[in-house]
């Protein structure tokens, strides 16, 4: 089996290999090709990642290239973790909204927008020469934002799954904190990528017992400090909101804190220096423990799972994906991409049936689809105007003064990754 990995040169990259290494026989890759065109990282990275693999015995053959087309030839599976601009674009997102009073995120409202028109015409382009390379190769999006790119991969016929650790993070958590293994926590999580909600947290299985009644009872504060939400307002929802319902639930706040403080790009790009400088050293041959710190937990077993069982391998039948509607929300379109329990095999990702939802967030679930299609249209088909459009329906924007602004902010940090600008 051969794998490959776009934005094989990431700080990320360890904690997949880590992975890979961990848990070979449920996805025993021969052969997996690092592709990168920033070749210094993709050295360091590449020698870290031989050494990992050579302390776990772990059989299969490394190859580092900056060559897109030999990298994918003949791969099963295609991993995109790119981040096109790097750090210091996100940093971009992260800053200039806030000078409109609005949050300034990588994956939400402004800046998120800003990172999907960046980002949407690269992933189809290296899906495009994947289909020529290999029409048969998989390609699991680890690219955010996960829904708006997943959903373009999709629409244009690729052989596609989108991939986000949220879920497999809160799997790990509550299973720590109900003193079980994670195999035996269900999660009944529903909505968009980075706008989801636990509904209910079943042992045993999907029809198993709900215990997150238990668990809000039991640990209700721990949980909400993870997210950094108030205790009541988990209370009250009765579900556990992902984290990144804070910037819609506690918007302000957040826009002020973030006022305050460095932005996380610049907190990341200090993390990742120093991490580079740790994968030079040819005595490491495990992940360091500051790679925790960079985000991403669990990445590398949600990505072997999901791999696995798309290759006819031994991953699980039922994990959460972002994989077309297909009707199982009634009130978004079928081509909608949503974040939900679904059973995967070599044919790919089938939701499985998820139960009415609460209006208080099937419409914020609507609302943000909304914007979602305007973002995709805007990140296809270029034109300030349709920036606009898609600014001015999103939740965290939706005045015009606002969206008239970030619209001209946003092209002026970006021209130079906007073909039509």
């Amino acid at each position: 089996m051969k794998l490959a990995v776009v934005g094989g040169g990431s700080t990320y990259t360890p904690e997949l290999i880590d992975g890979f290494a961990r848990l070979r026989d449920t996805l025993p890759v021969e052969e997996l090709v690092l592709v990168d065109p920033a070749a210094d990282r993709l050295e360091l990275v590449g020698g870290l990642a031989r050494r990992i693999f050579a302390r776990q015995g772990h059989p299969g053959k490394i190859v580092t290239t900056s060559d897109l087309d030999a990298g994918v030839a003949g791969a099963d599976a295609v991993l995109l973790q790119l981040r096109v601009g790097g750090q210091a674009a996100r940093n971009q997102d992260e800053t200039w909204p806030l000078e409109c009073g609005c949050v300034g995120q990588e994956t939400t409202g402004a800046g998120g927008l800003a990172k999907a028109l960046r980002t949407v015409p690269v992933v189809l382009d290296i899906a495009e020469r994947v289909r020529r390379t290999n029409p048969d190769a998989w390609i699991i999006d680890f690219t955010n934002p996960v829904g708006i790119v997943t959903r373009a991969l999709l629409q244009a016929g690729h052989k596609a799954v989108g991939l986000c650790n949220v879920a497999i993070g809160f799997q790990r958590k509550f299973a720590a904190l109900l003193d079980v293994t994670p195999g035996e926590v269900h999660l009944d999580h529903v909505g968009l990528n980075h706008l989801t909600w636990e509904l209910g947290v079943r042992l045993g299985g999907p029809d198993g017992e709900d215990v997150l009644p238990k668990l809000l009872a039991e640990h209700g504060d721990a949980i909400a400090g993870d997210l950094r939400m108030p205790r009541q307002l988990v209370d009250r929802l009765g579900v556990v909101p992902s984290y990144y319902l804070r910037y819609f639930y506690t918007h302000d706040e957040v826009v002020r804190e973030l006022g305050t403080k460095p932005s996380r790009a610049a907190e990341v790009a200090a993390m990742e220096k120093e991490l580079l400088e740790m994968y030079g050293d040819p005595a490491l041959d495990e992940k360091p423990a500051l790679l925790g710190k960079r985000g991403g937990a669990f990445y590398s077993e949600a990505a072997v799972d999901l791999a696995s069982a798309l290759l006819g391998g031994g991953g699980s039948a039922v994990q959460v994906v972002n994989t077309s509607n297909r009707g199982t929300l009634p009130f978004l379109p079928d081509d909608a991409v949503i974040e939900v329990q679904a059973r995967v095999d070599g044919t790919g990702a089938v939701p499985l049936a998820v139960p009415a939802l609460d209006p208080l967030y099937a419409g914020l679930i609507g609302h943000v689809t909304a914007y979602e299609d305007l973002a995709l249209d805007a990140a296809l088909r270029g034109g300030r105007d349709r920036v606009f459009k898609a600014l001015l329906a999103h939740p965290l924007v939706g005045q015009f003064e606002y969206a008239e602004a970030l619209t001209d902010k946003l092209i002026a940090h970006n021209r130079e990754h906007l073909a039509w600008a």
